[in-house]
Formats: structure tokens, C-alpha cells, sequence
């Protein structure tokens, strides 16, 4: 185990692996700051507690693993049960995402149908690989797959009605 990673490695680290924590975040949180809270504080983690991977996907795995977990763990935490986000008190609606009813629509879903679609479709694991990153069973992530695309076409039928 490295005691403290160079400059380099941390930069390698960050460029590699903000964007996949922060789009992983936001599936579960939905919340652009949240979300760049938990990349921040997955940085953190590997600052302070520098790890030894086996390989790349190793890595990968970890940080996805990661970044699941602090996310869950601050679905659960009593802070967020108790607070409201400062956007909800704006009178001034929130710009539209501009990247399609699809990604509109996976926004609707809950979080745990959300991130394995996400990981499926948008990078490419495996139903396997998926729930060996998320602690499930495969049979589990395709019944969550299952189940939100049939919610996913539920949610894009209804749009074409409107």
C-alpha cells in the first residue's frame, strides 16, 4: 500500500474517474452539487488511505464501488431527510437538461433502477459485473433492469401522449 500518491497519480486519478463519479452521483442522488460533494469526498478517501489496485478495472470497480456506497449512505443520512435544497425555494424553474427525453425520462426512475440502467447502458458493464459493483445478485440487476425499462417506456410513451 503507497503511503501518499504524487501529483501525477493524483491527476491521472481526477481526470479519469471525476466524470464517471460525478454522472454515477447524480444517477442516485439527483443533485449536481451532491454529486460533486461525493466525487470530492471519494479524493479524499484515496488521499488519505492511499490504495494498491491489481489492475485498472480494479481500480474502476473501486471507485464505482465507492461512490455507490457514499451515495447510499447519504440517501440514508438523517441530514438529508431533514433539509430542503436551496433550489426548491427559487421562484425561477431550473433550466431543462438538453440531452434528450431519455435521459429525462431515466431521471424519473428511482435510484436503484436508475444506476444499473445507467451502468448497463452508459458504460458498458454487465448485468454481472453491475452487481458484483453494487453488492447484488445478477439475477437482481436484471430484474432492475427489466423493471425500469419497462417504467423507462411507460414514462416515454406518456411524453408522446402529451
Amino acid at each position: 500500500m503507497p503511503s501518499t500518491l504524487d501529483r501525477s497519480e493524483v491527476r491521472r486519478l481526477v481526470e479519469t474517474y471525476s466524470d464517471l463519479i460525478l454522472r454515477l452521483s447524480y444517477t442516485y442522488l439527483g443533485s449536481t452539487h451532491d454529486a460533486q460533494d461525493i466525487c470530492q469526498d471519494i479524493f479524499l478517501k484515496l488521499l488519505q488511505h492511499p490504495h494498491t489496485f491489481d489492475s485498472p478495472e480494479h481500480e474502476r470497480a473501486w471507485i464505482i464501488r465507492s461512490a455507490a456506497n457514499l451515495c447510499k449512505d447519504h440517501l440514508k443520512s438523517r441530514w438529508r431527510r431533514t433539509t430542503v435544497a436551496l433550489e426548491a425555494a427559487e421562484t425561477v424553474p431550473a433550466p431543462q437538461p438538453e440531452e434528450g427525453e431519455l435521459l429525462a425520462a431515466l431521471e424519473l426512475l428511482p435510484p436503484k433502477y436508475r444506476t444499473v440502467i445507467y451502468l448497463y447502458y452508459y458504460e458498458g458493464y454487465s448485468a454481472k459485473e453491475i452487481g458484483a459493483l453494487l453488492g447484488e445478485k445478477p439475477a437482481t440487476v436484471f430484474t432492475r433492469l427489466e423493471r425500469g425499462r419497462q417504467k423507462l417506456r411507460t414514462y416515454l410513451e406518456q411524453e408522446e401522449l402529451t
